[in-house]
């Protein structure tokens, strides 16, 4: 980039969870895909880690959200405000263009000719001028390592937030792949349903998540050095409204998604049944990458070893992947035959 040029590059991984911005290599901006608006105004009153610490929180005239959900935008003023917000966290050395910005974003695999408009709009009307898209997937194995033109067969899987991406990747392209809408949102909900009905406690969509971080996993019997201790979780009584105390076991936790984890693995299985017989074998060979928050599930990458008979790895940093490979796609917009405008 030259002295005196007026572009900005930077790339973004529009995530149903946590948005990241890269910039020269590096993660400038990591933060929740939530923004707070004034109801009455719809002016933007706070994103990312500031909006997330009111949601669920506020009063009447206060309107927190998450604007994408599966995966793809579900509020289209919301996410341009976010964006906007986020955009205007990344730090330079000098003033940031707002009207000559170039970006590269990350966009579900499964996503649908609307979809993908939205993204593209959203972004520009958050000030991109240059706007790339790029199949998450893609990314993902770009930021991994992975070389994704040579003539050879690799599979990522990428659980995100909204959706679990599968794509096999051969000479710069998506040979075949699986878009499903279940991931971590769904296993969240599973456990806010499951404490519900088993132990008659309310528990928020944020307590949930604590509990998922805490004590998920994908196995009911994970080996002794492995296994979390039990989280405590504090709520009201559904019925009564008093407050219970309730431990909360990894057993328990891996019963109530069990369902959820068993889709993902179908989902792994019918994007292999549609893989060509010579991209099969190499796959067998490197094994399958797991990415995206969902590989930090105790044990699903085991379960899935298991159970489809190849071995899968699980990505050095699975949260950053994503955002890496747009970060090194936007370096090599006019080399990347895949990358759409």
């Amino acid at each position: 980039m030259g002295f005196f040029s007026l572009t900005q590059d930077i790339a973004i991984d529009l995530g149903t969870a946590n948005t990241i911005i890269t910039m020269n290599d590096k993660i400038v901006v990591d933060e929740p895909s939530v923004v707070a608006m004034d109801r009455t105004t719809k002016k933007m009153m706070a994103v990312g880690h500031q909006a997330k610490m009111m949601y669920e929180k506020t009063h009447e005239n206060i309107l927190t959200c998450r604007p994408l959900r599966d995966g793809v935008i579900a509020d289209f003023n919301a996410c341009e405000q976010m964006m906007r917000g986020l955009i205007k966290m990344v730090k330079t050395g000098r003033h940031l263009f707002s009207q000559s910005l170039r970006m590269v974003i990350g966009v579900p695999s499964g996503s649908t000719e609307v979809e993908l408009r939205a993204v593209r709009d959203s972004a520009e009307h958050a000030g991109g001028r240059d706007v790339y898209l790029i199949f998450e997937p893609m990314a993902a194995a770009i930021g991994i390592g992975i070389d994704v033109e040579a003539p050879e067969g690799n599979m990522v899987v990428d659980i995100g937030g909204g959706s679990t991406e599968i794509a096999v990747i051969s000479l710069g392209g998506i040979v075949s792949n699986n878009s499903i809408r279940v991931a971590g949102d769904d296993l969240t909900a599973d456990i806010q349903e499951y404490m519900s009905r088993q132990h008659n406690v309310k528990v928020s969509e944020r307590m949930a998540e604590r509990i998922k971080i805490n004590v998920g996993s994908a196995l009911v019997e994970l080996p002794k050095d492995k296994a979390p201790e039990d989280y405590v979780v504090h709520g009201p009584n559904r019925i009564t409204a008093l407050p219970l105390e309730i431990a909360v076991s990894y057993q328990e936790v891996a019963h109530c998604i069990d369902k959820s984890v068993a889709k993902i693995e179908t989902a792994v299985l019918s994007a292999l049944e549609h893989t060509p017989p010579e991209l099969y074998a190499d796959i067998v060979k490197n094994g399958i990458w797991l990415t995206g928050g969902g590989a930090l599930l105790r044990g699903l990458d085991k379960r899935l070893t298991d159970k489809i008979k190849i071995p899968f790895h699980i990505a050095e940093d699975p949260l950053h992947s994503v955002a890496r490979g747009t970060g090194i796609a936007l370096k090599n917009v006019h080399n990347f035959s895949f990358l759409m405008r």
